[in-house]
Parts: C-alpha cells; sequence; structure tokens
C-alpha cells in the first residue's frame, strides 16, 4: 500500500463515517412517556449514500461512501425515584464501502461487520410518574397538554470490528460519553420536542501507525414536531444541527471540525397494539468547504411485551 493510498483512507475515515455512528442520531419521540415495566425490542435496517468534498490540495475527487446497516434494540422502561426511567441497548452491524478518485486512479475500501454497541440509561424527571396499566391510562386521556423533561447518559462501547493495521475501521476503538438533555410538549395531537446532545470522545491510543487519537468534543441539538393522528399512526418534521469534534493526530490538529445541518420526515404506522413499523428518510449536508452530504432510508420494526 502506498503513501498516497494510506492518507486517501485516513480522509475518507474523516469525512464519511455513516450517521450511525455519528453523534447526531434523529430521533423523534426519543422523550415519550412509557408505562413502566415495558419490554421493547426493534429491528431497523438503514441504506445510506454520500457525497464526500475534500479540500483540493489533497487531489482527492468524486468521494463517495455507500451503506448497509442493521440495528437490534431493547429497552426496558421501570420506576426510578416514582419517575418512569428506561435502559436501552443497540447493537449495530455494518457493510460500508468507500471509493473515489485519488490523482486520477479509481480508488476503493470495503468493511463488514460489527459496529460500536450503545447503552444509556434515561429518565423523564418532569411529567412522566412511573404509572403502568389503567392507571397510566388514566393519565394519559386526562393530560392532554403535559410537559415532559427528561435526561440521559449514554455510552458508546469500544467493542465494534476494529484493527489497528487498518486505516479505515467499523469500530472507533475508544468510548464516547454522550449526555443528553430532552424536552417535549404535547398539546393534543401534536407534540414539540427539543434534544440537546454532546459527545466527550476518550482517545484512541491504537490508531494507525501506532499513533494517538484525540477529538474535541461535538454538540448537536435537534427537534421534531409531530403529529398523531386517530388511529395512532403518527408523522414526524424534524431539523438539527451539529458542531465541533476536531480532531488531533499524535498533536497534530487536522481540518475537520464539523458543522452539520440535518433534516428527517418519518412516520410510524401499528401493526396491532403490540407492534408497529417505522419509515424515515434522514438527510445530512455539511455547512463547510469539506465534509458529506448524506441520505439515509430507514425501515424498522417494534415490538412490545
Amino acid at each position: 500500500m502506498n503513501i498516497a493510498y494510506c492518507f486517501f483512507c485516513v480522509v475518507l475515515c474523516l469525512y464519511s463515517i455513516p450517521s450511525v455512528l455519528q453523534a447526531q442520531e434523529m430521533e423523534p419521540r426519543r422523550w415519550a412517556h412509557l408505562p413502566v415495566n415495558s419490554d421493547i425490542v426493534g429491528f431497523a435496517v438503514a441504506q445510506s449514500s454520500g457525497d464526500i468534498s475534500f479540500d483540493p490540495v489533497l487531489k482527492i475527487e468524486n468521494g463517495e461512501f455507500d451503506s448497509e446497516t442493521i440495528v437490534a434494540s431493547y429497552l426496558r422502561s421501570f420506576d426510578f425515584f416514582g419517575k418512569t426511567a428506561r435502559l436501552d441497548f443497540r447493537f449495530p452491524y455494518q457493510r460500508i464501502e468507500w471509493q473515489g478518485l485519488l490523482d486520477g486512479q479509481a480508488r476503493k475500501v470495503k468493511r463488514e461487520g460489527l459496529s460500536d454497541p450503545l447503552i444509556r440509561f434515561s429518565f423523564n424527571f418532569i411529567g412522566a410518574p412511573a404509572l403502568k396499566g389503567k392507571e397510566y391510562l388514566g393519565y394519559r386521556a386526562t393530560h392532554k397538554t403535559n410537559t415532559v423533561v427528561g435526561a440521559a447518559l449514554g455510552i458508546v462501547l469500544p467493542l465494534g470490528q476494529y484493527k489497528e493495521n487498518k486505516l479505515l475501521n467499523i469500530g472507533q476503538n475508544r468510548y464516547v460519553i454522550r449526555p443528553q438533555l430532552g424536552f417535549v410538549h404535547t398539546r393534543g395531537a401534536w407534540s414539540y420536542e427539543l434534544t440537546g446532545t454532546v459527545n466527550f470522545y476518550m482517545d484512541n491510543n491504537d490508531f494507525f501507525g501506532g499513533k494517538k487519537k484525540e477529538q474535541d468534543p461535538l454538540t448537536a441539538v435537534q427537534t421534531h414536531v409531530v403529529h398523531t393522528f386517530k388511529n395512532r399512526v403518527w408523522a414526524t418534521v424534524s431539523a438539527g444541527y451539529d458542531w465541533g469534534g476536531l480532531s488531533t493526530i499524535d498533536g497534530i490538529k487536522k481540518d475537520d471540525k464539523k458543522e452539520n445541518l440535518y433534516y428527517s420526515v418519518s412516520t410510524g404506522y401499528p401493526l396491532s397494539r403490540t407492534s408497529s413499523i417505522k419509515l424515515a428518510y434522514v438527510g445530512s449536508r455539511t455547512q463547510r468547504d469539506i465534509g458529506a452530504d448524506n441520505e439515509h432510508f430507514i425501515l424498522g420494526f417494534v415490538y412490545r411485551f
């Protein structure tokens, strides 16, 4: 592998990781009031693609990527000092292909394997008492207008496929600490949501070539407008923004500060009282001269015990 090709792979890795690995995961109904002692399992598949823009001096043109992601998830809701809390897990599997022109020559890199899982604890400390059964249904029926405020702490675990002698990896080989604060106001069939997230990246001490990779925190905000119809079908329009995340390799800062605009539409359709499907489109556009413009199509299935 020549030096130019190595550098090509490094730059692709920095600029084109799909959104399943990024900080900004568009999540409508994130802080929904759930009955306690619920177990929810989910499966989702996502098709992602994007164009990558580089500094012209790098002589990399027509950069792009394609990926397929399968995510299995589990959520358990429970009573936390009289408030509704939840613990959820996500286990993604990915196939990613990066390609582009380096000095006019076509280059392509493929990876497939387990990605880094996420574990997250959340609780709604305002407006979501811990209830179940008839008490829960009665509360929802008498609180058509309601405000919920919640907080969460997520941890991305470095368990995904990673080889220190490879420039491109699906796993990040580092912990990511992800605190969140959320707000949702419901008035009849309409809900208005706002979520703020800060990602704190631990160091990757086994980056390619025996180097150390550090990264500044990345801040993200997202908002959703949700409408629930009488047949329990819901539809959402969403927007988000993130910024920060400058990388440092062996003490040398990289010109890779993130600044991205996100937008999304999604809908959920109940198949029964305990199961539903979700369809979503998520797009993102970089607000800087270098970065990636991505598109994601998502199909999910949820079952509640």
